[in-house]
């Protein structure tokens, strides 16, 4: 199963409270609420570039499953994870969240949790 394709945001929960707990400024918030972004993914075997575009903020971060490496979070913060294939799903943990990428069908539900926090994205690949 290949994670390769461009998705974009279908839905989404709780993405105000999450933002806030992650520390971005309220108006970055209110500005990225309903953004419709669009995720490129493109995978060879273990490596994979994902690409996150939302109006004009753009972050891209590599990695290969089960090495560490260097991504930068929504906040702009650089942080070392190591993600994990777990059958169609991609998990990481870093700075005490986690991320769940999961691939079914032409649909990716990306969940993230941090503390008592958790954000639910639905994205449709285009």
């Amino acid at each position: 199963m290949s994670f390769t394709g461009k998705y974009e945001l279908q839905s989404q929960e709780n993405f105000e409270p999450f933002m806030r707990a992650l520390g971005l400024p309220e108006e970055q918030i209110q500005k990225g609420k309903d953004l419709k972004s669009i995720s490129e993914i493109v995978q060879d075997g273990k490596k994979f570039t994902i690409t996150v575009t939302a109006g004009s903020k753009v972050i891209k971060n590599h990695f290969t499953v089960g090495e560490e490496s260097e991504i930068e979070l929504m906040n702009g913060q650089k942080v070392k994870v190591t993600v994990q294939l777990e059958g169609n799903k991609l998990v990481a943990e870093a700075k005490g969240m986690k991320s769940v990428t999961e691939l079914n069908g032409d649909t990716i539900t990306h969940t993230m949790t941090l503390g008592d926090q958790t954000l639910k994205r639905v994205s449709k690949r285009i």
